[in-house]
């Protein structure tokens, strides 16, 4: 693995879950293999659990972790070829990334998307640039259409807790106050369509997601008829796609309940947190023993310390 952007980075699932649950067991076992490398951590975002696990998992390694939050500590670049720059950006990400390559034996960068210029986003502008113009592995931290790192949590998780072979896994959307990205539900998309489960979508009718990344999967507009005899319930919020990150829909009878998980075979609830309490899920659901949302969290640091395992691997 040369550098992991994308669940389509993953070359065998499998593989790096069980890697990952090696890692669990035995987090500083593997030391000597980070030692005297750097990681470098550049947010545009805000963050609290990629941030905190991905660092821990450097430290994990033996690796330092520079963190920078580029949006309030360093100067505004440029993603645009062939513009005069007389504007408020100081500096090019030509520049900018090969410099951070010189500091850094790994970047990892977080940015969500504007969530008014489809195109945009969907070339992933940042996070591209930083692998195109960078001379050493990157790693995203989150994208515009991505979260690769939760995902390998949320498969990590789910494989430790289900309790039969192939699972039933619900992707189901709730209500938000914000028109939130797509990055989190695409890739929980991604990592089901390789995983051993059976996985269906819900939500209303016309918050259908890019189809290039449901394309084969069951949607299901009837919330009640998915939770179904479900194994894993993963509710996420995500703003409308067609009506590009507008907030067309906002019915409170999509939130997760304890009368809508009693429709399941005593299924866990998931949520790659931050949740909003009331809305997305009801405290009687968040705060009772079905909830693994504590325990994903958890899982973020040995996914992170996976991934970079395989990458400094990659890099002997």
């Amino acid at each position: 693995m040369k550098h992991f952007t994308s669940v389509d980075d993953i070359q065998d699932l499998n593989e790096l879950i069980a890697l990952a649950k090696n890692i669990k067991q035995a987090p500083f076992a593997n030391k000597k293999i980070g030692e005297n490398k750097i990681l470098g951590l550049l947010f545009f975002n805000p963050s609290l659990r990629t941030r905190l696990s991905t660092q821990k998992a450097a430290l994990n390694l033996g690796m330092d972790a520079i963190v920078m939050n580029l949006n309030t500590e360093g100067w505004a670049l440029e993603f645009e070829d062939g513009v005069v720059m007389d504007g408020n950006k100081a500096e090019h990400i030509k520049e900018a990334a090969q410099v951070v390559s010189q500091y850094c034996d790994i970047i990892a960068v977080r940015s969500f998307p504007t969530l008014t210029d489809k195109e945009k986003d969907e070339e992933e502008q940042v996070i591209s640039a930083f692998k195109k113009y960078a001379s050493v592995p990157v790693i995203s931290l989150e994208g515009a259409t991505e979260h690769p790192l939760q995902t390998v949590a949320d498969a990590l998780t789910i494989e430790e807790y289900k309790t039969v072979k192939r699972p039933k896994v619900v992707l189901t959307w709730a209500p938000h106050p914000k028109a939130l990205p797509h990055a989190v539900p695409n890739s929980f998309i991604k990592v089901m369509k390789k995983a051993d489960v059976d996985f269906v979508i819900t939500h209303p009718e016309g918050y259908e997601l890019n189809p290039e990344f449901t394309k084969g999967v069951t949607i299901i507009h009837n919330q009640d008829e998915a939770f179904a005899d479900a194994d894993f319930i993963y509710a996420k919020n995500w703003s409308n796609y067609m009506d590009y990150g507008q907030i067309t829909c906002k019915d409170p009878s999509w939130t997760v309940t304890a009368d809508k998980m009693k429709l399941t075979n005593d299924a866990k609830f998931m949520h790659c947190l931050p949740v909003r309490r009331n809305m997305i899920v009801t405290d009687e659901v968040l705060d009772s023993e079905a909830s693994i949302v504590i325990a994903e969290a958890n899982n973020r640091t040995y996914a992170a310390q996976a991934i970079l395992t395989k990458i400094l691997d990659h890099g002997e």
